[in-house]
């Protein structure tokens, strides 16, 4: 491996044509400047300067490597401007329902990284309880779940209007058993689906199973069957409440972290306020 110190040196060299004045130009001495010289044409088994000539200049195997030593200082100077530019060095790993990661909630984001460019958002979507059991065993800084009560370890709850929705073109009334819309196994709604369609006394089966909102809410717009929902995703999809059983009981949406200072605390202030657009909020006293 050529050391990039005395490329640097053989550069100096060929650019001043003199060993004084490439000594001048480092900030060193001339003995020292020969001494790096003479170590470089060591490792390379070749002369690379005429140093009998007036002024000195590159040998032939010197020419061919001059190129080289250029591109080499340059990358050089260009990784260590790179690693002391501290942008995106720090990260904050956050979890979230899919539903959660708004327009509005991605710009709480853009202007935090903006304001604080050291740090790097890890953005992570999945069901609710897959993120909790993650963020217990460490793997995430902050999340927002959906959940039936809130911990007391919550920094803010937010309360979630869930409701049963079908399609907006659908003419007939359903027929047992009820064609269901779901989330994976796993899943909150999913879960609160059945025991509130056994409690109606009657029959049903999983028509569809999708994981990501996006595919639930196309099904249901499809006709595919019932879903029990966040209201706040119905807007702009061909989809209508189903009142067929009635006003279901808010879930909530909370907010965890291990710690509430310094960017960390920044961030849950910003994303309280985000959340603070499409539900009515209540905070812990902490």
């Amino acid at each position: 491996m050529l050391d990039p110190r005395l490329l640097r040196t053989f550069v100096a060299i060929v650019d001043t044509g003199s060993f004084t004045q490439a000594a001048e130009r480092l900030h060193s001495t001339q003995s020292t400047i020969s001494q790096q010289l003479a170590r470089l044409e060591q490792a390379v088994g070749l002369p690379l300067i005429d140093r009998a000539a007036r002024p000195v200049y590159a040998t032939a195997p010197g020419e061919r490597l001059l190129g080289y030593a250029r591109r080499i200082l340059a990358l050089q100077q260009e990784a260590e401007a790179l690693l002391s530019d501290r942008a995106g060095t720090t990260a904050i790993r956050i979890g979230l329902p899919e539903d959660i990661v708004t327009l509005p909630m991605s710009e709480v984001f853009a202007r935090f990284a903006e304001q604080y460019r050291e740090v790097r958002l890890d953005v992570t979507t999945g069901l609710s309880r897959d993120l909790d059991r993650r963020f217990r065993a460490g793997e995430f800084d902050i999340i927002a779940v959906k959940e039936a009560a809130a911990s007391s370890d919550n920094r803010a709850s937010f309360p979630e209007a869930i409701g049963w929705f079908e399609g907006a073109r659908r003419i007939l009334p359903w027929a047992e058993p009820i064609p269901l819309v779901t989330f994976p196994q796993g899943g909150l709604y999913r879960e609160a689906m059945f025991e509130r369609v056994e409690r109606e006394r009657r029959s049903w089966y999983v028509a569809f199973t999708a994981t990501s909102l996006g595919s639930v809410l196309t099904a249901v717009e499809a006709g595919l069957g019932l879903s029990l929902l966040p209201k706040s995703a119905a807007p702009g999809h061909a989809i209508r409440p189903f009142a067929g059983f009635g006003e279901e009981a808010a879930m909530v949406v909370s907010v965890y972290s291990w710690e509430t200072s310094g960017l960390i605390g920044r961030l849950i202030d910003l994303i309280r306020s985000a959340l603070l657009d499409r539900h009515e909020v209540s905070f812990p006293g902490i």
